[in-house]
């Protein structure tokens, strides 16, 4: 069962558990990390939402991440195979242009620094900038812990590990953390992402919560948490596991362990949409460069642990869905 019954399912979805996804900046072609060690890529009719597969390749373990560079033809992605991988739509080849000494958790593409600059955060407690034309990184950052997620706007990137450290860089000075925190949030950090304007990030963790940060000390009355992905009746906590921003609205959706998604304006301080719950966890979401199509992976996420997870031997419970965004369900609301 897909969230809305209008939404198009994407065809030959991968075997195992979705961990990214990321739509090409040029056109609607979709890049998929799965943990049955693929990286696929699909092609979508935005009028009909239908998909056609394009390419596929792989690492030697689970992908974990996945991001496209800015002219839409290379693919980058990052594995529990310590490695990143680079892989070009047009030739069709796949080949390493990173290593780490533990699982690369996040991998992404800084613009600001120039087309061919990228960094990569792995568990090894480290962040590197790579030249994908050099097999030597630029630089590497020592990170308080182990890397959990990661994500960039303009000149800002910030990275969360475990312990809830949250880093944050300028990539004026890409080398420096311009300042070192802890997360608003009690738990686990699950999910960050970056406003689109580069003024602060959202930040989800396991319990449920996610928190508005700024980065600039005049803004910091902004500031905020609020509950989510929550069952009331039950009292029961589920873990956000992804956060994704509009690219025009600047609202942003949350997906979780529930089953639900739900689209968000942080400046109203309110929810514009829920969404049916699905039957499984939806383990991650990504807007497509116009925000008029929201892809969003049904998947089992390990939250309830081994003995929850879908058996070898049955049918793929893994399904990607395509939301036609229309009308005002993702636009913010005019402030008061």
């Amino acid at each position: 069962m897909l969230m809305d019954p209008n939404d198009v399912e994407v065809a030959h979805p991968p075997s195992d558990g979705v961990s990214s996804m990321a739509f090409s900046p040029t056109n609607d072609h979709l890049a998929v990390a799965s943990w049955d060690h693929q990286v696929r890529i699909y092609g979508v009719q935005s009028a009909t939402g239908s998909t056609t597969p394009i390419a596929a390749y792989e690492h030697q373990n689970p992908a974990l991440s996945v991001a496209w560079c800015r002219d839409g033809n290379r693919v980058i992605s990052g594995g529990a195979d310590n490695t990143a991988r680079m892989y070009d739509v047009i030739r069709g080849q796949a080949i390493q242009i990173a290593q780490h000494a533990a699982p690369v958790k996040s991998v992404k593409v800084l613009g600001g620094l120039g087309d061919n600059v990228i960094a990569t955060a792995s568990w090894d407690q480290t962040l590197k900038y790579w030249d994908t034309r050099s097999p030597q990184p630029i630089a590497t950052v020592q990170l308080p812990d182990r890397c959990y997620v990661m994500d960039t706007v303009d000149q800002l990137l910030v990275v969360g590990t475990a312990e809830r450290h949250v880093c944050i860089f300028d990539l004026k000075n890409p080398t420096v953390i311009y300042k070192q925190t802890v997360s608003p949030l009690k738990w686990q950090t699950r999910a960050i992402a970056c406003f689109p304007d580069a003024k602060g990030f959202a930040i989800g963790s396991i319990e449920g919560r996610i928190g508005i940060q700024y980065v600039d000390p005049r803004d910091h009355a902004k500031n905020f948490s609020f509950r989510c992905h929550r069952d009331e009746k039950t009292k029961q906590v589920f873990a956000v596991n992804d956060i994704s921003f509009h690219p025009t609205f600047g609202s942003f959706s949350t997906c979780g362990s529930d089953g639900t998604t739900s689209f968000w304006d942080k400046d109203s301080r309110q929810r514009l949409k829920l969404f049916s719950k699905v039957q499984c966890t939806v383990s991650c979401t990504a807007f497509n460069r116009n925000g008029n199509l929201l892809a969003y992976a049904v998947s089992y996420d390990w939250s309830q642990g081994y003995k929850k997870a879908p058996s070898p031997s049955g049918t793929n419970p893994n399904k990607i869905g395509l939301h036609a965004v229309i009308g005002d369900e993702a636009k913010t609301k005019k402030k008061r």
